[in-house]
This record gives structure tokens, sequence and C-alpha cells, in this order.
């Protein structure tokens, strides 16, 4: 067995440990990946056929919900795991395992992305199914791709999350974060239907920016192009890794001394 492949297998197994682990509990499933494809058919089904700008309502929310569940995809499966490892002492044994930490953080990472990917097919194929919501393939691939690299931002939120809060603080934390993300970014009911205030707000949340990419490519978003919200999405996404960093720094400082 070549170093390659020697490198690869235990991490596949990793991610594939990390991905049954979250789906075999329920809180998380219904949370993460249930609630978007419901709040969609909940909001998005019966606007279905109305249009704002030549954009269907519908395929609006969806792209919405998407950005939605990948965020809360990445704060809870990965925040709420870390901090509930650490209470129950794994990484002391971890600590103590032959296992590469950046192996393990490889796998956290890998997880979450495939979860929010599952999040998105499950959200999607609703849509289309139910809501006959037909786009080109290319759109589902693209839309896709780009709410899973804004992922990455929120993966840095959910470690720092993870290494900041206690076990059972962490879920609470995370979700009083991402709830008024996504309500102030019109992910729940389009900004131009919220108060002035925020609206005004709304440019200044990583979770908008997010949320205009898959805008963007309806055809619905702020004109203002995908190499934007991007980098604003990168700025964020290294500002969370700091404080991700810091917090791991802290958290081992305490732990070990």
């Amino acid at each position: 067995m070549s170093a390659t492949t020697g490198t690869r297998f235990p991490l596949a197994v990793l991610v594939k440990a990390e991905v049954m682990q979250r789906m075999r509990v329920p809180g998380f499933v219904i949370s993460s990946i249930v609630f978007p494809t419901m709040f969609f058919a909940l909001f998005g089904l019966p606007n279905l056929g109305r249009s704002s700008n030549g954009v269907d309502f519908g395929a609006y929310m969806m792209a919405s919900y998407g950005a939605y569940a990948v965020m809360s995809v990445a704060l809870v499966s990965f925040g709420v795991s870390i901090s509930a490892e650490r209470g129950l002492g794994w990484n002391k044994l971890l600590r103590a395992s032959p296992m590469d930490p950046l192996a393990y953080f490889t796998a956290k990472v890998l997880m979450a992305m495939v979860l929010g990917l599952v999040s998105l097919v499950v959200l999607f194929a609703f849509a289309a199914i139910a809501g006959h919501i037909s786009l080109p393939l290319l759109f589902w691939l693209k839309i896709s791709g780009l709410l899973i690299v804004g992922m990455v931002p929120f993966v840095a939120l959910g470690l720092a999350i993870g290494y900041l809060s206690s076990p059972t603080a962490a879920a609470p934390i995370a979700n009083l974060i991402s709830l008024p993300l996504s309500f102030g970014s019109g992910l729940f009911v389009p900004l131009q239907f919220l108060p002035a205030p925020v609206q005004h707000v709304a440019p200044y949340l990583p979770s908008y920016h997010v949320a205009e990419l898959g805008w963007t490519l309806l055809g619905a978003g702020d004109g203002q192009g995908y190499g934007r919200h991007l980098l604003l999405v990168a700025g964020y996404a290294i500002a969370f890794i700091a404080l991700a960093v810091v917090a791991y720094r802290r958290d081992e400082g305490k732990t070990f001394g």
C-alpha cells in the first residue's frame, strides 16, 4: 500500500464515522436536514407562481433556505459535536492517541460539508418534486457548490462555539446565532418585506452574502456580482478562523496547561 493510499483511507474512515454519528442523532437530523425543507414547504410552496423582477418567489425561497441549511449544519454539526466531545473527555483521549489532530479537524470539516450537501439535496429534491421547480442541471450544481463554499465561515464559527461553550450551552448558542442571522439576512422573509433597519443591517451579515450567491445565480441578487460576495465570505472566514484558533488555544491551555 502506498503512502498516499495509507493516508487517505483513515481519513475516509473518520469522515464516514463522523457522518454516521451525526445522522444517528434525531435532533440533528430534524434541525439541520428536515427543518430547511419543512420551512420551504410552509413558506416557499405557497409562493410558487408569484414573481418579483422576473424571478419566481418559490425558487428564491429555495435558495434562501439552502443558505439557511448549510449555515445550520455548519454550526450544529461542527460546533455542538466538538463541545459534546470535550464534555466527554474525547479530546484528552485523542491527545494521548497517535491520531494527527489535523486529520481529526479535517474529518470534522469534511463531515460538515457532506452533511451540508445532504441537506441541500433533500431540499432541492423536494423543491423539484413538490414545487415543480425545473432548472438546468448546471444550475443545481452551481448553487450547491456556491452554498458549500459559503459554509466555510460558519464551520469556523462552529469550531469557535465548540471550544468556547459548554456541552449544554453549545446548541442554544448556535441557534441564538443562526436564527437572528437568518431573519436579519432575509432568509425567512425576503428583505423587501422586512423593516428598513433590518434591510440596512443585512449587508453586514455573513449569512446575507452566502444567500446572495444563490440569489445572484437566479438573477435576483443585489447586482454586485459573485466576486464581491465571495470576497466578503472569505473575509468572514478569516475572522472566524482566527477566533476559532484563539478558542482552541485557550481550551488547550486550560485542559493541558
